[in-house]
Protein backbone atom coordinates (compact mmCIF):
# COMPACT_ATOMS: atom_id res chain seq x y z
CA UNK A 1 0.00 0.00 0.00
CA UNK A 2 1.45 3.20 -1.18
CA UNK A 3 1.85 5.70 2.37
CA UNK A 4 -0.18 8.77 1.87
CA UNK A 5 1.93 12.24 2.20
CA UNK A 6 1.09 15.77 1.95
CA UNK A 7 -2.76 16.34 1.39
CA UNK A 8 -2.87 19.04 -2.03
CA UNK A 9 -6.15 19.12 -2.00
CA UNK A 10 -9.36 18.25 -0.72
CA UNK A 11 -12.21 18.12 -2.88
CA UNK A 12 -15.62 18.29 -0.74
CA UNK A 13 -17.81 20.79 -1.77
CA UNK A 14 -20.05 20.28 -5.06
CA UNK A 15 -18.53 21.85 -8.47
CA UNK A 16 -15.47 22.28 -6.16
CA UNK A 17 -12.14 22.50 -8.52
CA UNK A 18 -8.56 22.66 -7.75
CA UNK A 19 -5.44 22.65 -9.60
CA UNK A 20 -2.80 20.16 -8.68
CA UNK A 21 -0.43 20.48 -11.28
CA UNK A 22 0.57 23.54 -13.58
CA UNK A 23 0.40 22.87 -17.28
CA UNK A 24 2.72 25.25 -19.31
CA UNK A 25 2.47 28.26 -21.27
CA UNK A 26 1.47 27.07 -24.98
CA UNK A 27 3.27 27.76 -27.71
CA UNK A 28 2.87 30.37 -30.61
CA UNK A 29 1.60 29.25 -34.09
CA UNK A 30 3.34 30.49 -37.32
CA UNK A 31 1.28 33.31 -37.82
CA UNK A 32 2.84 35.77 -34.54
CA UNK A 33 5.92 35.53 -36.58
CA UNK A 34 4.90 37.45 -39.76
CA UNK A 35 6.38 40.46 -40.59
CA UNK A 36 6.11 42.46 -43.79
CA UNK A 37 9.48 41.09 -45.02
CA UNK A 38 8.22 37.29 -43.78
CA UNK A 39 5.02 36.93 -44.33
CA UNK A 40 4.90 32.86 -44.04
CA UNK A 41 7.18 31.74 -41.34
CA UNK A 42 7.89 28.20 -41.65
CA UNK A 43 8.69 27.71 -37.50
CA UNK A 44 6.28 27.93 -34.62
CA UNK A 45 7.45 27.28 -30.61
CA UNK A 46 6.68 24.12 -28.98
CA UNK A 47 4.15 24.86 -25.83
CA UNK A 48 6.27 24.64 -22.62
CA UNK A 49 6.51 21.01 -20.07
CA UNK A 50 3.79 21.27 -17.28
CA UNK A 51 4.64 19.38 -14.23
CA UNK A 52 4.91 15.81 -13.43
CA UNK A 53 3.97 14.36 -10.08
CA UNK A 54 2.74 11.21 -8.45
CA UNK A 55 -0.28 11.68 -6.77
CA UNK A 56 -2.46 9.15 -4.58
CA UNK A 57 -6.44 9.74 -5.17
CA UNK A 58 -8.75 8.52 -2.27
CA UNK A 59 -12.27 8.27 -2.59
CA UNK A 60 -14.47 8.80 0.61
CA UNK A 61 -18.20 8.66 1.41
CA UNK A 62 -19.32 11.68 2.87
CA UNK A 63 -22.43 10.45 5.10
CA UNK A 64 -23.63 11.88 8.69
CA UNK A 65 -23.49 8.45 10.15
CA UNK A 66 -21.57 5.27 9.92
CA UNK A 67 -22.87 1.41 10.56
CA UNK A 68 -19.81 -0.41 12.22
CA UNK A 69 -19.54 -3.40 13.60
CA UNK A 70 -17.85 -7.14 13.02
CA UNK A 71 -19.67 -9.32 9.86
CA UNK A 72 -22.90 -10.37 10.14
CA UNK A 73 -24.29 -8.22 12.96
CA UNK A 74 -27.01 -7.19 11.18
CA UNK A 75 -25.68 -3.54 9.39
CA UNK A 76 -26.86 -3.98 6.31
CA UNK A 77 -30.20 -5.86 7.38
CA UNK A 78 -30.26 -2.25 9.64
CA UNK A 79 -29.50 -0.37 6.16
CA UNK A 80 -32.10 -1.74 3.99
CA UNK A 81 -34.67 -1.46 6.67
CA UNK A 82 -34.46 2.19 7.36
CA UNK A 83 -33.41 3.29 3.52
CA UNK A 84 -34.26 2.53 -0.07
CA UNK A 85 -30.38 0.75 -0.47
CA UNK A 86 -30.67 -2.67 -1.18
CA UNK A 87 -27.20 -4.06 -0.30
CA UNK A 88 -26.64 -7.91 -0.34
CA UNK A 89 -27.59 -9.65 2.50
CA UNK A 90 -27.00 -13.51 3.59
CA UNK A 91 -25.95 -15.24 6.47
CA UNK A 92 -21.91 -15.71 6.40
CA UNK A 93 -19.50 -13.41 6.33
CA UNK A 94 -18.08 -10.29 4.53
CA UNK A 95 -21.36 -10.72 2.45
CA UNK A 96 -20.91 -6.91 2.52
CA UNK A 97 -17.74 -6.16 0.20
CA UNK A 98 -18.50 -2.69 -0.73
CA UNK A 99 -19.51 0.74 1.30
CA UNK A 100 -23.26 1.22 1.27
CA UNK A 101 -24.92 4.40 1.26
CA UNK A 102 -28.40 5.01 1.94
CA UNK A 103 -30.90 7.84 3.15
CA UNK A 104 -33.23 8.21 5.96
CA UNK A 105 -36.28 10.06 5.57
CA UNK A 106 -37.42 10.66 8.89
CA UNK A 107 -41.15 12.20 10.09
CA UNK A 108 -39.69 15.73 9.76
CA UNK A 109 -38.48 15.22 6.45
CA UNK A 110 -34.55 15.98 8.06
CA UNK A 111 -33.24 12.95 6.20
CA UNK A 112 -29.48 11.89 6.61
CA UNK A 113 -27.39 9.77 5.21
CA UNK A 114 -26.01 6.33 6.60
CA UNK A 115 -22.73 4.44 5.30
CA UNK A 116 -22.40 0.94 5.87
CA UNK A 117 -19.00 -0.12 6.33
CA UNK A 118 -17.61 -3.53 5.56
CA UNK A 119 -15.05 -5.67 7.05
CA UNK A 120 -14.03 -4.44 9.96
CA UNK A 121 -12.67 -6.80 12.04
CA UNK A 122 -9.05 -7.22 14.32
CA UNK A 123 -6.17 -6.38 12.13
CA UNK A 124 -8.32 -3.84 9.84
CA UNK A 125 -6.11 -1.10 10.69
CA UNK A 126 -3.14 -3.04 9.26
CA UNK A 127 -4.78 -4.22 6.30
CA UNK A 128 -6.65 -7.63 7.56
CA UNK A 129 -9.75 -8.67 6.23
CA UNK A 130 -11.32 -5.61 4.24
CA UNK A 131 -11.30 -3.12 6.72
CA UNK A 132 -7.65 -0.90 5.87
CA UNK A 133 -10.08 -0.48 2.24
CA UNK A 134 -12.64 1.12 4.18
CA UNK A 135 -12.27 2.62 7.42
CA UNK A 136 -11.07 5.94 5.69
CA UNK A 137 -15.00 5.95 4.67
CA UNK A 138 -15.83 6.73 8.38
CA UNK A 139 -13.66 9.87 8.60
CA UNK A 140 -16.37 12.48 7.54
CA UNK A 141 -19.21 10.72 9.24
CA UNK A 142 -20.63 12.64 12.94
CA UNK A 143 -21.65 9.55 14.25
CA UNK A 144 -20.86 6.58 14.49
CA UNK A 145 -23.67 3.63 15.63
CA UNK A 146 -21.93 0.69 16.45
CA UNK A 147 -23.82 -2.37 16.15
CA UNK A 148 -23.02 -5.31 18.48
CA UNK A 149 -24.91 -9.25 18.16
CA UNK A 150 -26.42 -10.35 21.14
CA UNK A 151 -28.52 -13.11 19.65
CA UNK A 152 -25.16 -15.24 20.84
CA UNK A 153 -25.63 -17.34 17.41
CA UNK A 154 -22.28 -16.51 16.27
CA UNK A 155 -20.58 -17.55 19.46
CA UNK A 156 -18.73 -14.67 19.66
CA UNK A 157 -18.60 -12.00 23.05
CA UNK A 158 -20.22 -8.45 21.98
CA UNK A 159 -18.06 -6.71 24.60
CA UNK A 160 -15.11 -7.83 23.07
CA UNK A 161 -15.92 -7.55 19.70
CA UNK A 162 -16.75 -3.48 20.94
CA UNK A 163 -13.10 -2.94 22.72
CA UNK A 164 -11.64 -4.67 19.56
CA UNK A 165 -13.38 -2.14 16.89
CA UNK A 166 -12.38 0.36 18.81
CA UNK A 167 -8.88 -0.12 19.12
CA UNK A 168 -8.81 -0.72 15.33
CA UNK A 169 -10.41 2.63 14.95
CA UNK A 170 -7.84 4.02 17.86
CA UNK A 171 -4.60 2.51 15.35
CA UNK A 172 -6.09 4.30 12.37
CA UNK A 173 -7.33 7.38 13.33
CA UNK A 174 -7.05 9.04 16.93
CA UNK A 175 -9.41 11.74 15.52
CA UNK A 176 -12.26 8.28 14.63
CA UNK A 177 -11.28 7.06 17.92
CA UNK A 178 -13.34 9.86 19.50
CA UNK A 179 -16.14 10.61 17.08
CA UNK A 180 -19.50 9.98 18.92
CA UNK A 181 -20.72 6.66 19.35
CA UNK A 182 -23.88 4.98 20.00
CA UNK A 183 -24.17 1.33 20.94
CA UNK A 184 -26.87 -0.75 19.05
CA UNK A 185 -27.49 -3.87 20.73
CA UNK A 186 -29.15 -5.85 17.31
CA UNK A 187 -30.68 -9.24 17.05
CA UNK A 188 -32.59 -8.89 20.75
CA UNK A 189 -35.69 -11.38 18.74
CA UNK A 190 -33.24 -13.97 18.56
CA UNK A 191 -31.51 -13.84 21.87
CA UNK A 192 -30.49 -17.52 23.51
CA UNK A 193 -31.18 -16.08 27.30
CA UNK A 194 -30.57 -12.27 28.83
CA UNK A 195 -26.52 -12.69 29.86
CA UNK A 196 -25.06 -11.36 26.75
CA UNK A 197 -27.56 -8.04 26.80
CA UNK A 198 -27.06 -7.67 30.68
CA UNK A 199 -23.40 -7.57 29.46
CA UNK A 200 -23.83 -4.82 27.03
CA UNK A 201 -25.87 -3.42 29.16
CA UNK A 202 -22.77 -2.70 31.96
CA UNK A 203 -20.60 -2.31 29.23
CA UNK A 204 -23.17 0.98 28.11
CA UNK A 205 -22.77 2.16 31.30
CA UNK A 206 -18.87 1.62 31.86
CA UNK A 207 -18.35 3.81 28.65
CA UNK A 208 -20.75 6.12 29.53
CA UNK A 209 -22.43 5.56 26.25
CA UNK A 210 -26.38 5.27 25.04
CA UNK A 211 -27.79 1.91 24.47
CA UNK A 212 -30.50 1.03 22.22
CA UNK A 213 -31.74 -2.43 21.74
CA UNK A 214 -33.37 -3.25 18.77
CA UNK A 215 -34.37 -6.20 16.05
CA UNK A 216 -33.42 -5.41 12.05
CA UNK A 217 -35.54 -7.64 10.89
CA UNK A 218 -38.41 -7.63 13.24
CA UNK A 219 -38.13 -3.59 13.26
CA UNK A 220 -38.45 -3.33 17.08
CA UNK A 221 -37.04 -0.17 18.25
CA UNK A 222 -35.68 0.25 15.07
CA UNK A 223 -38.14 3.87 14.93
CA UNK A 224 -37.20 4.81 17.91
CA UNK A 225 -33.44 4.78 16.99
CA UNK A 226 -33.54 6.76 14.29
CA UNK A 227 -35.79 9.36 15.87
CA UNK A 228 -32.65 9.82 18.56
CA UNK A 229 -30.32 9.61 15.80
CA UNK A 230 -31.97 12.45 13.92
CA UNK A 231 -32.08 14.47 17.07
CA UNK A 232 -28.37 14.03 18.04
CA UNK A 233 -27.22 14.96 13.95
CA UNK A 234 -28.97 18.26 14.94
CA UNK A 235 -26.62 18.81 17.85
CA UNK A 236 -23.20 17.94 15.90
CA UNK A 237 -21.36 20.12 13.72
CA UNK A 238 -20.37 19.47 10.33
CA UNK A 239 -17.44 17.25 9.72
CA UNK A 240 -14.33 19.73 9.64
CA UNK A 241 -12.51 19.59 6.14
CA UNK A 242 -8.97 18.41 6.07
CA UNK A 243 -6.87 21.72 6.63
CA UNK A 244 -4.28 22.02 3.84
CA UNK A 245 -1.03 23.12 5.04
CA UNK A 246 1.32 25.21 2.88
CA UNK A 247 -1.45 25.54 -0.07
CA UNK A 248 0.63 26.21 -3.51
CA UNK A 249 -0.97 28.84 -5.82
CA UNK A 250 -0.02 28.59 -9.19
CA UNK A 251 0.35 32.03 -11.24
CA UNK A 252 1.51 32.56 -14.55
CA UNK A 253 3.65 36.02 -13.27
CA UNK A 254 6.95 34.57 -13.39
CA UNK A 255 10.17 36.78 -13.64
CA UNK A 256 11.12 36.17 -17.35
CA UNK A 257 14.33 37.15 -16.64
CA UNK A 258 15.94 34.67 -14.46
CA UNK A 259 18.99 33.21 -15.86
CA UNK A 260 22.30 32.63 -14.50
CA UNK A 261 25.78 32.02 -16.62
CA UNK A 262 28.60 30.09 -15.57
CA UNK A 263 31.71 28.54 -17.04
CA UNK A 264 32.93 25.50 -16.16
CA UNK A 265 36.01 23.35 -17.78
CA UNK A 266 35.95 25.88 -20.93
CA UNK A 267 31.74 25.32 -21.11
CA UNK A 268 29.50 27.74 -20.37
CA UNK A 269 26.34 27.03 -18.62
CA UNK A 270 23.55 28.94 -19.17
CA UNK A 271 20.31 27.98 -16.71
CA UNK A 272 17.22 29.21 -15.02
CA UNK A 273 13.64 29.53 -15.50
CA UNK A 274 13.73 31.67 -18.59
CA UNK A 275 16.08 29.57 -20.51
CA UNK A 276 14.31 26.28 -19.43
CA UNK A 277 10.87 28.53 -21.00
CA UNK A 278 12.97 29.47 -24.10
CA UNK A 279 14.52 26.16 -24.83
CA UNK A 280 10.85 24.28 -24.40
CA UNK A 281 9.31 26.29 -27.37
CA UNK A 282 12.15 26.63 -29.41
CA UNK A 283 12.63 23.35 -32.80
CA UNK A 284 16.43 23.00 -31.95
CA UNK A 285 16.58 21.26 -35.96
CA UNK A 286 15.05 23.80 -37.65
CA UNK A 287 16.90 26.95 -39.09
CA UNK A 288 14.45 29.74 -38.92
CA UNK A 289 13.62 28.48 -35.08
CA UNK A 290 17.41 28.50 -34.13
CA UNK A 291 17.29 32.22 -35.88
CA UNK A 292 14.71 33.03 -33.31
CA UNK A 293 17.02 31.65 -30.65
CA UNK A 294 19.74 33.74 -31.35
CA UNK A 295 17.65 36.60 -31.53
CA UNK A 296 16.20 36.08 -28.09
CA UNK A 297 19.50 35.41 -26.75
CA UNK A 298 20.17 38.81 -27.68
CA UNK A 299 17.20 40.04 -26.25
CA UNK A 300 17.20 38.53 -23.48
CA UNK A 301 21.07 40.31 -22.35
CA UNK A 302 22.47 36.68 -22.77
CA UNK A 303 24.45 37.10 -25.64
CA UNK A 304 26.63 40.38 -24.75
CA UNK A 305 27.10 38.52 -20.92
CA UNK A 306 28.58 35.32 -22.80
CA UNK A 307 31.17 37.41 -24.91
CA UNK A 308 31.87 39.34 -21.83
CA UNK A 309 32.87 35.99 -19.95
CA UNK A 310 35.18 34.97 -22.78
CA UNK A 311 33.03 33.28 -24.80
CA UNK A 312 34.66 32.55 -28.21
CA UNK A 313 33.67 31.09 -31.81
CA UNK A 314 33.31 27.02 -31.33
CA UNK A 315 33.25 27.00 -27.33
CA UNK A 316 30.58 24.68 -26.24
CA UNK A 317 27.70 26.57 -24.26
CA UNK A 318 24.69 24.71 -22.80
CA UNK A 319 21.38 26.45 -22.82
CA UNK A 320 19.11 23.96 -20.26
CA UNK A 321 19.51 20.61 -21.71
CA UNK A 322 21.12 21.64 -24.94
CA UNK A 323 24.71 21.66 -25.98
CA UNK A 324 25.51 23.99 -28.59
CA UNK A 325 28.87 25.13 -30.24
CA UNK A 326 28.98 28.85 -30.33
CA UNK A 327 29.28 30.68 -33.56
CA UNK A 328 29.28 34.80 -33.86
Amino acid sequence: MLKPGKVVADLSNIGQTELILKGGRGGRGNSHFATSTRQAPRFSENGEKGEEKEIILELKLLADVGLLGFPNVGKSTFLSVVTDAKPKIANYHFTTIIPNLGVVKTKNQDGFVIADIPGIIEGASEGVGLGIQFLRHVERTRLLLHFLDVSGQEGRNPVEDFYAINEELKKYSEKLSTKKQIIVANKIDAMQGDSLIKKVEELAKKEGLELYKISAVTKEGVNELIDHVSEILKTLPKEELIEIKDKKIYTLEEKEDEWTIKKQDEVFIVSGKAIQRLMGKVNIEDNESLYYLQKCLKNMGIDSKLKEMGVCEGDTVILDDWELEWYE
